[in-house]
């Protein structure tokens, strides 16, 4: 009877959350479709990069205004315009191609659009789950999300490989628009969202002192902003290792062997899908920030094991552990958050929260390939000391260098979890 109850309880969310599932598969299927149409005409990696900025950027720019609009605005109309928005874009393309007119450049135009949109639809539908879920479902419902998360990942790439063979890419395009429609359908006659309350006093203060209230709301909440500066921090040193340089250490250690490749990326999508399911089905736990920062260096020991072997079993094993504690650590992050943050706030301080936790993220990046490319490599290539001191440990060759870099991000992460554990002591009342 409990478990009816709970289903009840979840009924408008799982339709939320359904139909938006479908929408991000056709979503990832046709991103997939366009990374290879892009690369066919373009022949190089900065084109695929430059897609993944385009996409990337205006989001975190606008976060910040897109929150308090969220906060300001109706939620469902946001989400409603956002995903109309989304599906023009594919539109779009879908029409440029049939009539042999698409060119990379309009990738890169209607991807900065869309990442504006996004910018709006995210703390709107962040917003619209606290709204629609009691306190008590939090933990379940970002296992549910987690879940859908990690099956995309895994069929896109299948999917959208297998529609490319079958029909090109317009038959990808074509799905794409079907799963909006679907997406469009249920958001708009099925699903009700609540007010918040407090949304007709937003409405009457200044749109610059509501911008600015979700920093605020940080500056004045010690524990939650320490969470938040520990997230960028960890962002910053997983972007320079596993999370941003993953394929480059796997096709160096292998001579690009892309099926070894190919089978750890999806050990990483099986593991956010196992820690979905356990987040999903574990009780509540009373210390979530503890269990962050425990299962956050988890996380970065995987980088250490993967550094010190050269067999792509053992790359896949840490992959799989390092990715599903990553989806725990995720999960009870996004449910500390809903719990400290109040309804009428939670829209400028999750755009707040997420344009600090992904600031460093770019910067992770381009110093992360700068020091593989001009510092690590180059060392354990040379004829040094330390270098053959070192083979041992991190073999010697194309990849050396990489797995080298590994090894110390992750035994910085491991050290700036063990800080922040500290400090969690150290504050507890």
């Amino acid at each position: 009877m409990k478990k009816l109850n709970n289903l009840k309880e979840l009924k408008s969310f799982l339709f939320l959350w359904s139909s938006q599932a479908v929408s991000s598969l056709g979503t990832a299927m046709t991103e997939f479709a366009l990374i290879v149409w892009v690369y066919r005409q373009e022949g190089t990696a900065f084109s695929i990069t430059l897609l993944t900025l385009c996409s990337f950027a205006p989001t975190i720019l606008f976060r910040f205004v897109a929150g308090a609009i969220a906060d300001r605005w109706d939620k469902k109309r946001i989400m409603l315009a956002a995903d109309l928005f989304a599906a023009c874009g594919t539109l779009s393309v879908y029409c440029l191609y049939s009539f042999s007119l698409l060119r990379v450049w309009h990738l890169y135009l209607i991807n900065i659009l869309l990442s504006f949109m996004n910018a709006f639809q995210e703390p709107a539908a962040f917003v619209a789950t606290s709204l629609l879920v009691p306190k008590e479902q939090y933990t379940r419902v970002s296992g549910l999300q987690g879940f859908s998360g990690a099956a995309v990942s895994i069929l896109a790439p299948a999917l959208g490989a297998a529609l490319l063979s079958f029909g090109g890419l317009k038959i990808v395009l074509a799905c794409d628009l079907c799963s909006f429609v679907a997406a469009l359908s249920v958001l708009l006659f099925f699903i009700r969202i609540p007010k918040a309350e407090g949304t007709e006093k937003e409405q009457k203060e200044p749109f610059r002192k509501t911008c600015a209230e979700g920093f605020r709301f940080l500056r004045s909440h010690s524990a939650l902003l320490r969470l938040i500066l520990f997230m960028t921090c960890v962002n910053f040193l997983a972007k320079m290792s596993n999370d941003g340089l993953l394929s480059p250490f796997v096709l160096a250690r292998t001579v690009d062997d892309q099926r070894i490749l190919g089978l750890v990326q999806s050990f990483v999508a099986f593991g956010v899908l196992a820690g979905s399911l356990i987040v999903t089905w574990m009780k509540p736990v009373k210390n979530k920030l503890r269990l962050i920062g425990i299962s956050t260096a988890i996380v970065f020991s995987g980088n250490i094991f993967q550094s010190l072997s050269q067999h792509p079993i053992v790359w896949c094993a840490a992959a799989f552990g390092s990715y599903a504690m990553a989806s725990v650590m995720n999960a009870h992050m996004t449910v500390y958050m809903r719990e400290q943050i109040p309804l009428e706030l939670q829209g400028r301080v999750f755009s707040a929260e997420s344009t600090l936790k992904n600031c460093a993220i770019p910067l992770g990046l381009f110093l992360g390939g700068l020091l593989t490319d001009h510092v690590f490599e180059p060392f354990m290539i040379s004829d040094t000391v330390l270098k053959r001191w070192l083979i041992p440990f991190f073999g010697e060759g194309v990849g050396a260098g990489i797995a080298l870099q590994f090894f110390i991000m992750g035994v910085l992460g491991i050290i700036l979890c063990l800080g922040y554990l500290k400090m969690q002591d150290d504050y507890r009342p």
